[in-house]
């Protein structure tokens, strides 16, 4: 073998070994939910039914494949303006589709909210999928949804963008980065779990952030996957890695535009790593955002183990909803 081909297999190792990283580490992420939904859940969920509304599904908002939406209009077609709010799916960036969601989308459309599910392309073994090119969809999206919402007779003033997970993530960068490009004001952002940021030490759990040349190689080729840029373990330990997260570390972009803001995390994350979390929560405090953190001391992704501040979580975001979105159907739960 020549010493060209050599060196192009070893530089092909890192990438492959990203991309199985996040395959399998990121994939758990679709747990965004309960196992065993408690009985309080049932208040933030409905069944679909044409009672709520009307659905428009798998509308086109680009070429790709992956490229539609769901449009949930309420029953109550008689107002001057509606309140939107976009729900993107959990599942690692890899998994998951907008119809995980449609009780959850349905609890919103009957509170008086125009609702809509995104797709976005997933990561594959065979494609080149990041957090970066999703964010991107979901930024080019947008437009779309209200474009819908309005043709349809329902002309949309403000939004809200949400979800759980991966989805969680990208409703918090299009919330912080992309909000002011928006096509109505982003009033409002919740979610749970979402990574918010790439700080190499805070996501030991996966092996990264020690100084050691497989921890930097494992965050080169992760980070690499994750971002869409090529990062090298030379870059991983002199810290200009960080340049080229910064488009998807959503905790950097809150100061931008500093909506108001509801999340959850787990203590015993080991998907999304809890430090990371603490970062948001600090950006959150120093651009004086309207927020809520909800810390489970006893949860991991799946904010399974303890019952009553997930709950407290839910009336919160229904408390904001109504405050920064009021509608005539949605009173205070």
């Amino acid at each position: 073998m020549s010493k060209n081909k050599k060196e192009k297999k070893v530089r092909a190792v890192p990438v492959g070994i990203g991309i199985l990283v996040f395959i399998v580490a990121f994939g758990a992420g679709v747990i965004s939910k309960f196992t065993i939904q408690p009985s309080w859940a049932k208040e933030y969920s409905v069944e679909w039914s044409d009672e709520v509304g009307t659905l428009k599904a798998d509308l086109s908002y680009g070429d790709g494949e992956a490229n539609k939406f769901d449009l949930y209009l309420p029953k109550d077609s008689s107002r001057e303006s509606y309140g939107l709010v976009v729900y993107l799916h959990a599942g690692g960036f890899t998994s998951g589709d907008k119809t995980d969601d449609r009780d959850t989308l349905a609890w919103l459309c009957s509170k008086g909210y125009v609702a809509a599910g995104i797709n976005y392309t997933l990561r594959t073994e065979t494609n080149t999928a990041s957090v970066l090119s999703q964010s991107n969809e979901i930024k080019a999206a947008v437009p779309k949804v209200v474009e819908a919402a309005e043709a349809a007779g329902y002309p949309v003033d403000k939004m809200t963008v949400a979800g759980g997970s991966a989805g969680h993530c990208l409703a918090m960068i299009y919330a912080y980065r992309d909000g002011k490009d928006a096509p109505v004001p982003v009033v409002f952002t919740y979610g749970a779990v979402g990574p918010s940021c790439f700080v190499a030490e805070d996501w030991g759990v996966f092996g990264i952030g020690y100084d050691t040349d497989e921890s930097r190689t494992a965050g080169a080729a992760l980070f690499s996957v994750m971002s869409g840029e090529s990062i090298t373990p030379e870059e991983m330990q002199d810290g200009s890695y960080l340049e080229k997260m910064h488009a998807i570390a959503a905790a950097e972009w809150v100061q931008y535009n500093p909506v108001p803001t509801v999340v959850a995390y787990g203590t015993q994350d080991k998907v999304q790593p809890f430090l990371a979390s603490l970062r948001l929560k600090a950006a959150l405090e120093e651009s004086g955002v309207d927020y809520k953190y909800f810390e489970l001391p006893h949860s991991g992704h799946g904010l399974q183990n303890d019952n009553d501040i997930q709950r407290q979580w839910m009336e919160a975001v229904s408390e904001y909803l109504n405050q920064y979105m009021p509608t005539e159907a949605g009173g205070s739960k």
